[in-house]
């Protein structure tokens, strides 16, 4: 009795070379023994499942964020001040608001998510 075919969309049938020194291919085959892989297996879930480290952040990012911290404190402090009664004509929920939105700017800029849901 055969073996059934599988799923074609499951099939891996595209082939990455990857060069490595003799130093670095007994290191990949020592972290696939352990996990009772195949080397190949072992290297398609690191690319796959692993998080990547952050794409720099360019200079005018990290300058406007420091900007947006010095308005997201002065929001802050205006809605404490709402709050306590201290400042009329504000109202402390849009201020609030407004504080959040800063925030997510600023994340934004860092590349650190903030984009509306």
């Amino acid at each position: 009795m055969a073996r059934p075919k599988g799923d074609p969309a499951n099939v891996r049938g595209t082939t990455i070379g990857v060069r490595v020194t003799d130093a670095e291919y007994a290191a990949l085959q020592a972290k696939a023994e352990a996990l009772h892989i195949s080397p190949a297996q072992w290297l398609r879930e690191a690319a796959l499942k692993r998080r990547l480290p952050s794409l720099p952040v360019p200079a005018i990012n990290i300058e406007e964020y420091g900007t947006l911290a010095r308005l997201s404190a002065n929001v802050n402090q205006l809605v404490r001040l709402a709050h306590a009664g201290q400042v009329t004509g504000l109202d402390g929920t849009d201020l609030e608001e407004l504080g959040a939105e800063v925030s997510r700017l600023r994340l934004a800029l860092l590349g650190q998510g903030g984009e509306e849901a």
